[in-house]
């Protein structure tokens, strides 16, 4: 039997709600299944930091080095800011253990309804460059608080960065439709974009390529949400084209991510993309949908694609029977959703 370690950091608000509801979905299906996962919990987070001033333990790199995956809820308080929330915990991860590929896959839900005409049969896959790009550390600011102050950020793009991104991306694209659509900005960024048309062209082979400007291809998902199959874009345009396609699928609340190392040298990590959401917290309404689906990434990452298979099933055979939680129209709570999942796997 396969037994995986799994260390889990629930995190800040509803993170600790649809954590333990994704977990109890994931460990019925091992019992189906038959393998089984033990879960380390690390109680890191916003609390931790009120604490010890530090999101981790100085050490935490290390402690989550030896795990199989790790299963991430939320991240983020109102009152601590975000630079210490996300670049104390979260962005260390991903750039620790070369969790390159952030894949966000979007797909319209059963009762998920969208917003827009044409969007029912979404179904497309965003591969977002998750640890160089616009989200560098390098920069900075000077004379602060006078009217000559100034800040500067840079945005820093690799050969080795960007054509591992592309490559993964156009191996994805061939396995579906054989189209990958790269999201740029050459006719302005004069730089760095005209070298990401240029890598990424240089390792899409197999694949038809088609190069979009950033500002058209937000429109075209809009206006033609079902044109695209596979995207593939720079840090700062992945993170916002898949929150567009999320809203252009029905919901944010239910989409999910994984942070990859496709070489498996270092742990992946899993989560869903919604935020902490602190006006919800602790009231049980919480969506557990993007966790859910986010725990099946990490099933299928792990080599147990048929469980994975069945929690979307059982996930998606909810919803199509009316259930749902409040962010959908429904009047279930996060348990209630969860059981009804739970039922549909026994």
């Amino acid at each position: 039997m396969n037994n995986y370690r799994v260390d889990v950091i629930a995190g800040d608000g509803i993170g600790l709600e649809v954590v333990p509801a994704a977990i109890r979905c994931v460990d019925a299906l091992a019992k189906k299944h038959e393998f089984a996962v033990t879960w380390q919990h690390r109680e890191w987070g916003s609390e931790y930091f009120r604490g010890h001033g530090r999101m981790m333990p100085t050490d935490g790199l290390e402690q989550l080095a030896g795990a199989d995956a790790i299963f991430l809820g939320a991240v983020g308080v109102p009152d601590i800011a975000d630079t210490e929330t996300l670049w104390g915990l979260l962005i260390p991860i991903r750039r620790t253990f070369h969790q390159y590929v952030n894949l966000r896959p979007v797909r319209t839900l059963p009762g998920v309804e969208s917003p827009l005409r044409g969007a029912e049969d979404l179904d497309l896959v965003i591969v977002r460059e998750n640890v160089e790009g616009e989200y560098s550390e390098v920069g900075g600011r000077t004379y602060r608080g006078r009217p000559e102050e100034s800040a500067v950020q840079e945005s820093i793009f690799t050969r080795a960065g960007v054509a591992r991104i592309a490559r993964y991306a156009a191996e994805l694209a061939a396995s579906r439709k054989g189209v990958l659509t790269s999201a740029t900005k050459s006719n302005g960024i004069v730089h760095t974009m005209p070298f990401w048309d240029e890598v990424v062209a240089e390792n899409a082979g197999g694949v038809r390529l088609e190069s979009v400007l950033i500002d058209a291809l937000a429109a075209r998902l809009v206006l033609r949400p079902t044109s695209c199959d596979v995207i593939v874009a720079s840090n700062l345009f992945g993170d916002i084209l898949s929150d567009l396609a999320a809203g252009v699928a029905g919901s944010i609340g239910v989409a999910p991510s994984g942070n990859l190392n496709p070489e498996r040298e270092y742990p992946s990590m899993f989560e869903p993309v919604h935020g902490s959401a602190p006006d919800i917290a602790g009231r049980g309404v919480a969506n557990p949908i993007g966790q859910m689906w986010a725990g099946a990434m990490m099933l299928e990452h792990l080599g147990q694609p048929e469980a994975a298979a069945e929690l979307r099933w059982a996930f998606e055979g909810a919803l199509a029977d009316g259930i749902r939680t409040g962010d959908l129209g429904g009047t279930a709570g996060t348990e209630e959703f969860t059981d009804a999942v739970l039922h549909r796997m026994v």
